[in-house]
């Protein structure tokens, strides 16, 4: 039987893209967990990058929106322009005077990745193309796009049409949670128009369990991208890759990137329950209280260990009031080491270099404590083999709690391994000598 720590590890190899062979240095991918705001993965996730055909999933955010204000109907008349007509593959072969419904515009536009239908619905709705353009980059800065700008519909090449991994995350996102009523239409596989049949250039949307989106994108400055949306065991995530060698090697890197998350997120279920069963531990009200108060109580308090400012304890897609900030929390993914069995040692002395400590939280019993230490320890600090787990008792209101602290380190260490606990959304702070 393979064991949960196994599982989670792996899972971060993959994640990480050391796992696979194709991941590359100048590719860009972003993972997040989209009811949560959970950030699973991110690599150059804030690097300007050229969206290519992931354009027309704001020009799709554009019409959904047109509809819902009554600005058009799925049936209203769409007309090309010689301008329109003039778009190159990939398209509909549009001619001058050609009409088509919204309907089959956005079926157009999610299946086929038509430029021409991208330029007349952007004609349709603003007039020109490019007072279009200025439109989607004022709505994607609403949104939360703040490192986006769009020169045209379609994300045919124009230097000054940049994105971020990061930011077609969020626009991913608004479509989802703004447009629920009309995202059957990412999910199909075939869209025939005339004569001709075409397949969804999406090529994980009914091949990977769980995928119902999205959108697909390749210019030669941009390399190969793709974001899709994914829903399996009440977990709907959003990945990203851009700068794919290859639409083959694009694809892949998804489909690792995704089936790591889901991985990831099952081996922490687990590990709850396993939790549940054996470790005591007080709730985490009570435990963001004792943590607050001991903060409190340091004579050089640092907050989440460092001087120049707290890092956030999760990182969200957009605007709190858009999503939820991530409050899940990793736990222990096998059964705890006995207190035995752990390092106890008291803490070093106030005259060692490496005599600050790290504190993640207070608990009911010493074992409860060690065990924590542990599943921090195997699932976030492995590259911190200094650390050292240690279970501190301090009575208070006449009861015994269990502080859970790492000693083994310096200022800076302390620092950066706060950070790296505070990214992941666990709560900590760092213990000067002192203190």
């Amino acid at each position: 039987m393979i064991r949960a720590p196994f599982l989670l590890v792996l899972a971060f190899l993959l994640l990480a893209g050391a796992a696979p062979s194709h991941a590359q240095s100048r590719g860009a991918a972003f993972v997040a967990d989209m009811d949560s705001g959970e950030v699973l993965h991110a690599r150059q996730a804030d690097e300007p990058r050229h969206p290519a055909s992931l354009t027309k999933m704001m020009t799709l955010y554009m019409l959904f929106e047109a509809l819902e204000d009554g600005r058009v109907s799925m049936d209203t008349t769409l007309t090309a322009s010689a301008e329109a007509a003039s778009r190159p593959a990939s398209d509909l072969g549009l001619e001058t005077g050609d009409t088509l419904s919204v309907e089959t515009a956005i079926r157009a536009l999610v299946i086929r990745s038509a430029n021409d239908v991208a330029v007349v619905v952007g004609e349709h709705l603003s007039g020109t193309e490019s007072a279009f353009a200025a439109d989607m980059t004022r709505r994607a800065a609403e949104l939360g796009l703040q490192a986006t700008l769009f020169r045209n519909a379609s994300g045919l090449p124009d230097n000054e049409q940049i994105t971020t991994a990061r930011d077609m995350a969020r626009l991913a996102h608004a479509l989802s949670r703004d447009f629920p009523q009309y995202w059957h239409y990412f999910s199909e596989e075939r869209f025939t128009y005339g004569s001709r049949t075409w397949r969804n250039h999406n090529s994980l949307v009914g091949r990977v369990d769980g995928v119902d989106g999205l959108k697909t994108g390749y210019i030669r400055a941009s390399g190969f991208n793709v974001v899709t949306t994914s829903q399996r065991n009440g977990h709907r995530l959003v990945t990203v890759v851009m700068g794919g060698r290859t639409a083959a090697v694009r694809d892949s890197h998804a489909e690792d990137l995704l089936e790591a998350a889901y991985t990831a997120i099952d081996a922490r279920a687990e590990g709850r329950l396993l939790a549940a069963l054996q470790t005591p531990r007080l709730n985490p009200v009570r435990e963001q209280a004792i943590l607050t108060a001991e903060l409190a109580d340091l004579r050089e308090p640092t907050a989440m260990g460092s001087a120049e400012g707290a890092p956030p304890v999760s990182v969200v897609l957009a605007d709190p009031a858009d999503m939820r900030p991530a409050r899940s929390r990793p736990a222990p993914l096998s059964e705890p080491t006995p207190a035995a069995q752990m390092a106890a040692a008291p803490a070093p002395q106030a005259d060692t270099a490496a005599s600050w400590a790290v504190q993640v939280g207070a608990y009911t019993s010493q074992a409860a404590a060690l065990a924590r230490l542990e599943s921090l320890r195997d699932a976030h600090l492995a590259s911190e083999p200094a650390l050292t787990p240690f279970a501190e008792a301090v009575d208070r209101n006449g009861r015994t709690l269990w502080r859970a602290r790492f000693n083994g380190v310096d200022a800076s260490g302390a620092r950066r391994v706060c950070q790296t606990l505070a990214n992941r959304g666990e709560p900590c702070f760092a213990v000067s000598p002192n203190a």
